[in-house]
């Protein structure tokens, strides 16, 4: 057998359609390209979609995007905790105090020294405040988030007026 014996099974390859060769066969006279226009002539310049916006004029022109599900907290660090008086500390003492907005939700960070117990309940804590509220004979809650467990609802003028 030499290589020229080799053929490929019948009919597993099947002819490619040979267009522009006249009116008899299959893609004759305008060959598939359809009636004048630039896609019926030979030069078309790349990325050109027919008219439509091209992709490269559809996406954004800056890199990166906003991320309209983040989850942004109000920090508040344990010398801050520190200096506040009394044993409980929640976002409603916060926001009496002025450091939380109305609606903000509250992390606590490990930046500082707590020396007193204190019950401590927030939104999330960075691992090094949970450790040092708790070495200091203290509490620490997680409150849930007001909107469930789930991604929170998508911020934006484009996500809100459709």
């Amino acid at each position: 057998m030499k290589i020229h014996d080799l053929a490929p099974a019948p009919g597993s390859t099947k002819a490619r359609r040979r267009v522009g060769r006249g009116i008899a066969g299959k893609g004759g006279k305008t060959a598939g390209r359809g009636t004048k226009g630039l896609g019926a002539r030979d030069t078309m310049r790349p990325g050109f979609e027919g008219g439509q916006l091209p992709l490269s004029q559809r996406i954004p022109k800056l890199k990166g995007f906003k991320n309209p599900f983040r989850v942004e907290y109000t920090v508040v660090n344990l010398d801050t905790l520190e200096r506040m008086e009394g044993s409980e500390v929640n976002p409603e003492v916060l926001r009496g105090v002025g450091l939380v907005h109305k609606k903000g939700l509250v992390k606590v960070l490990g930046d500082g020294q707590l020396t007193r117990r204190l019950n401590v309940s927030a939104h999330a804590f960075s691992a090094s405040a949970r450790a040092a509220i708790q070495a200091a004979g203290g509490s620490v809650q997680v409150i849930p988030p007001p909107f469930g467990h789930g991604r929170p609802p998508a911020k934006g003028n484009a996500l809100m007026s459709r």
